[in-house]
């Protein structure tokens, strides 16, 4: 099962050494992923939970019940990072709706920190003008070594907000470029090492995915310079 799966990966992961863990409400598995880091010993202090409001929870009044569940499910009072995980489809709901609830969010204390994910420029700016001095830590998209992403990246370079890459093995494609292969073997390292540490020494902040310790393993060694 998908819980179950959840629940060993984060489990693995903690074990490993990982303190970043990444969930969202749409991936319905936080509850997994809480109970996952309750039962591993590490303290909740020296965890970072991210996690991501999913586009039905972006209307009108949605917004903070819908982190409050999200809570519950991890088993904690507060995340440490909360994202709008993507701006409303075809703009059904305003931006400057979800934007306000996302501050009242962070107002309220539920989370220690508050970024967006999949934000186009356009909607970036709509963020700054309703969030107004409330810091953007962070815009989640999809970055790797054949996705550049340069007009956003510079964008939110330009206003001091970092990035953070997800599908960064590009769906596990760089785990069968010749070329990142070639690279790795001067370095004793897999050709998805060599993509994730490309991808930290460009200074983002890097989320691979993994049900496989292995790999999970692996990905982890790419951070540990050589």
């Amino acid at each position: 099962r998908l819980g179950d799966e959840a629940y060993r990966t984060v489990s693995d992961a903690l074990e490993l050494g990982y303190r970043h863990i990444d969930t969202a409400e749409g991936y319905n598995n936080e509850a997994f992923v809480g109970q996952a880091i309750a039962d591993s010993g590490v303290s909740r202090n020296d965890i970072f939970i991210t996690t991501k409001v999913a586009p039905r929870s972006l209307g009108e009044g949605l917004m903070c019940p819908a982190v409050e569940t999200s809570l519950q499910k991890l088993q904690t009072d507060q995340v440490d990072l909360l994202l709008i995980h993507w701006p409303s489809p075809h703009d059904e709901v305003p931006a400057e709706v979800y934007l306000e609830q996302l501050a009242e969010v962070y107002d309220a204390g539920l989370t220690k920190h508050i970024g967006v994910s999949n934000f186009t420029k356009h909607f970036m700016e709509k963020a700054f003008t309703v969030l107004g001095d409330r810091p953007i830590r962070t815009n989640q998209v999809e970055i790797h070594v054949y996705l550049g992403n340069r007009p956003i990246i510079d964008h939110c370079t330009k206003h001091n907000i970092q990035m953070t890459a997800y599908s960064p093995l590009a769906k596990g494609a760089v785990a069968k470029d010749a070329t990142l292969a070639k690279i790795g073997e001067q370095h004793n390292a897999t050709a998805a090492q060599i993509a994730l540490a490309y991808l930290l020494a460009e200074g983002y902040i890097v989320i691979p995915s993994s049900t496989n310790k292995e790999r999970i393993a692996q990905n982890w060694a790419a951070t540990k310079p050589t």
